[in-house]
């Protein structure tokens, strides 16, 4: 890849997260946050993308970005406030926007019409013609707009500037030299906006400086002459001021000074001095003003190369204090983590096969063999914890889309809906992230679908017209939970059973308990939508959630109350790639069993074994009676019942809390072992989440807790493929 491809593809990467930026900004604004920072950070997300967008030259990008700029400039001006009708279009106008950097980056195309009507709609909130002036135009515009000041020295007053979030008794004054070039006006830049852009920092005295401009006749429109000299009184540090110029710094002269402020001559240095010697530590930790930085060089890169962190180091003369702001982040393609994560894994079971020959040779466990092995399992784990903290990712990115969707499936069915979000920083490994998606819209179409009443029946129902959808993450035993919970009428189980049997499902003389009636809802071709509609009634939803999560190596579960709602909880592993397990034996095979499920392990002793009728058993265990799960014979391993005096049990927590014993022959140990998709390889298995590669080469397969206590209860109904199969 050359340099200006790895450039673009940088470009678009940084695109990807100021979309977001702007959409989780303008549901603020939505939301009631209408506060300056939040408006100002979504007119940035917007000027970014238009300004790298020049570089590359996207006009469509850039002249579609430059129409949505300005609407969002008169917001952040006061000229607009932001309405609920003007947010919808801007919210539609980020989704226009998204596509045109999908388009190209892809090579695809938008559609025009849809396009030009959200361009005119933008153009009559601001009060504009539609359409974007080109780079030239628009730098020859401002050439004819300052010629007609008779090119006397300019300040920009109160009018011009929004001077809201300014600090009049700010304790900070720069002195700021920008002189643009041609290429500023080229990509579309507008210095004006820049200009407003670090008034909003404080109060702002701007001249400009036309000693540079030529005669009329030898004057060139697409040339830029003027240089502004800014005072800047702001509360603000340098680095703040460099951030207004980050997009244009490499196609600008630009000079930032930390000067006195006004009267500090007269300011008593003797008092000063006395005060910084009495001040505690932590003001003694405060950076002192930055010397003037140099002006940077033009270079290759474009204007948004500079968000990746990198800005003009401060330099000083004599100043000891001086703080540089070190970058704290790198961009590293997602391709190298899974090649490192693939590596770790490789590595886990090298150390796995190491510690196997090293126990097969007998040496002692004080020997230096065995030391130095404890040494790199120690390290390996770290290793491997510390790769997995980087595919690490919070469920936020995902989260975050599910306003949008949840007020416009509101809209199509006429309901009032109000959706809460929990957990958003809980953090799961990156492939998971990635899959969640699909799931998640299902789930939350279907509460607002299915699950909420409208407004009329909820009045009737003595409830609040308003429904409401919460959306919550957490860590749990080991595992990420996702649930989808509503406040609506339930799941009518009498009328999911009918349609069921209707629909050649389950047999009509079926006898289920409610909750396996709540899940006939999973089977594939259930639904019940009476009508088809853009959001449902088409067969297709919860057997596709289902499938989704199963792949996962996760499970879902239902919780519903008639008259109060419904709650959906998906469990996941945090991480697709390594877990902890206790190494088993059963039957003659090897199998793992995850140790977030395991709570003890004992042996059964004749006393604490009762028969409950049939071949079922349960097993006693301080005061309390729990089934004993023979795993070989629910796996077929084995026909006839194990005699559980000569086994060992374990107590695991299934997902929903309750504990149940497997019966298994012996443990073998506690091991770290590397998962392997055995569905992707061979095929789906039920009981069975994965397979794994031990220390001696053979494959184990790693033992899926909840499924094999429900295949041991008879649930059939809990997967669709079984009921199906019965």
């Amino acid at each position: 890849m050359d340099a200006m491809a790895a450039i673009k593809q940088t470009f678009f990467q940084e695109c990807e997260e100021q979309l977001a930026e702007l959409e989780s900004g303008l549901l603020a604004i939505e939301g009631g946050q209408s506060d300056l920072e939040t408006i100002n950070a979504v007119f940035r997300a917007v000027h970014s993308v238009k300004g790298g967008a020049g570089a590359f030259h996207l006009d469509d990008l850039v002249g579609f970005a430059h129409i949505f700029e300005t609407t969002l400039d008169h917001v952040r001006g006061g000229k607009l406030a932001p309405t609920p009708e003007l947010l919808k279009t801007m919210l539609r106008s980020a989704d226009v926007l998204a596509d045109l950097v999908r388009a190209a980056r892809d090579g695809g195309t938008v559609e025009e019409g849809r396009k030009k009507a959200l361009a005119d709609e933008l153009a009559r909130w601001s009060g504009g013609s539609g359409g974007a002036p080109a780079a030239e135009e628009a730098a020859a515009e401002e050439e004819d707009s300052l010629a007609g000041l008779n090119f006397v020295p300019i300040q920009i007053t109160e009018d011009d500037v929004d001077f809201s979030g300014a600090a009049p008794d700010a304790g900070n004054t720069f002195k700021v030299s920008f002189k643009p070039h041609r290429a500023l006006y080229a990509k579309a830049n507008d210095a004006t906006l820049i200009l407003r852009e670090l008034s909003s920092l404080g109060t702002a005295e701007i001249v400009c400086d036309e000693s540079q401009l030529p005669k009329l006749g030898e004057l060139d429109p697409e040339e830029a002459y003027l240089i502004w000299n800014i005072t800047l009184n702001t509360e603000k540090d340098e680095q703040a001021v460099r951030e207004v110029f980050e997009f244009v710094d490499t196609d600008c002269d630009l000079t930032v000074e930390k000067a006195d402020p006004p009267g500090a001559a007269d300011v008593d240095i003797a008092a000063l001095i006395r005060q910084a010697t009495e001040a505690a530590a932590p003001a003694e930790a405060e950076p002192a003003a930055a010397a003037p930085a140099p002006t940077p060089a033009a270079a290759s890169a474009p204007a948004n190369a500079a968000a990746s962190g990198d800005h003009p180091a401060a330099g000083g003369k004599g100043d000891a204090g001086i703080a540089v702001t070190a970058q704290t982040t790198i961009r590293v393609d997602l391709d190298r983590v899974d090649r490192l994560a693939d590596l770790v894994g490789e590595l886990v079971i090298n150390q796995a096969m190491l510690a196997q020959r090293i126990t097969e040779g007998n040496h002692g466990k004080a020997s230096s063999a065995s030391v130095a092995l404890d040494e790199l399992e120690q390290l390996t784990r770290e290793i491997q914890e510390s790769v997995m903290a980087i595919r690490a990712q919070p469920v936020k990115s995902v989260f975050q889309r599910m306003p949008r969707l949840a007020r416009e499936v509101a809209t199509l069915t006429g309901k009032s809906v109000r959706l809460i979000m929990d957990g958003e920083g809980t953090e799961v490994d990156k492939t998971v992230i990635e899959r969640l998606a699909d799931p998640l819209t299902h789930m939350i179409r279907n509460a607002i679908d299915h699950g909420l009443e409208s407004p009329e029946k909820r009045r009737a129902a003595g409830k609040s017209e308003e429904g409401t959808v919460r959306l919550s993450a957490m860590h749990r035993s080991g595992r990420i939970v996702i649930e989808v919970a509503d406040d609506g009428a339930g799941i009518n189980r009498a009328r999911v059973k009918q349609i069921a049997i209707d629909k050649g499902l389950i047999p009509a003389d079926a006898q289920l308990t409610d909750d396996e009636v709540d899940n006939l809802i999973f089977l594939p071709g259930f639904s019940t939508a009476s009508t088809v509609s853009n959001i449902s009634g088409r067969g297709v939803g919860m057997d596709v959630v289902k499938r989704s999560v199963q792949a996962l190596g996760g499970r879902i579960s239902i919780t519903s109350v008639p008259g109060k709602g419904s709650t959906f909880a998906m469990s996941l592993p945090l991480t697709l790639a390594v877990l902890d397990g206790m190494v088993v034996t059963v039957a003659d095979q090897t199998l793992v069993v995850p140790l977030t499920a395991i709570v003890e392990t004992l042996q059964p002793k004749q006393a604490d074994v009762h028969g409950m009728g049939g071949d079922s058993r349960v097993i006693a265990i301080r005061d309390r009676f729990v089934p004993l799960v023979d795993v070989g014979q629910v796996l077929s391993y084995r026909y006839e019942a194990a005699d559980p005096m000569t086994r060992v049990a374990l107590l695991v927590e299934t997902e929903g809390g309750a504990r149940n014993a497997l019966l298994v022959d012996a443990i073998q140990g506690q091991r770290q072992v590397v998962i392997k998709s055995l569905e992707a390889n061979y095929g789906r298995v039920p009981g069975i989440a994965g397979a794994t590669i031990l220390g001696d080469g053979r494959v184990a397969l790693i033992v899926d807790v909840d499924a094999v206590v429900a295949d041991a209860r008879g649930d059939v109904y809990r997967d669709p493929g079984l009921a199906m199969a019965s």
